[in-house]
């Protein structure tokens, strides 16, 4: 799948829509500490190099998809915060970028 433009009329998803779709992104986490919902997930890397290479993968995804996350990198460590800005909580989109987030970092293994 890939992402539909957003705007702030976008509808947000629900809760329990949100809890349904979680089956298919199980790594990731639904929290709500910035805004009522977003998705994170920590993946570990062997060191720095291998961080900093997968966070710009995920930026050029990002950039194709243009839907954008929250990135910390450390070393071995990128910490990915997914939640749609224009509406200030969860999107279909958020769940697709996640899928592939998850997806980029298996290929890269």
């Amino acid at each position: 799948m890939s992402c539909c433009k957003c705007t702030v009329d976008s509808p947000m998803i629900s809760i329990e829509e949100a809890e349904r779709l979680m089956q298919f992104i199980p790594s990731w986490t639904l929290n709500n500490r910035e805004f009522p919902h977003m998705l994170t997930r920590e993946f570990m890397f062997k060191n720095f190099s291998d961080a900093v290479k997968f966070s710009a993968k995920i930026a050029e995804l990002a950039d194709e998809q243009d839907h954008h996350p929250k990135l910390i990198i450390e070393w071995g460590k990128v910490s990915i915060f997914w939640w749609t800005h224009s509406i200030k909580g969860l999107h279909l989109n958020d769940f697709i970028m996640a899928a592939k987030a998850d997806a980029l970092a298996l290929s890269m293994k």
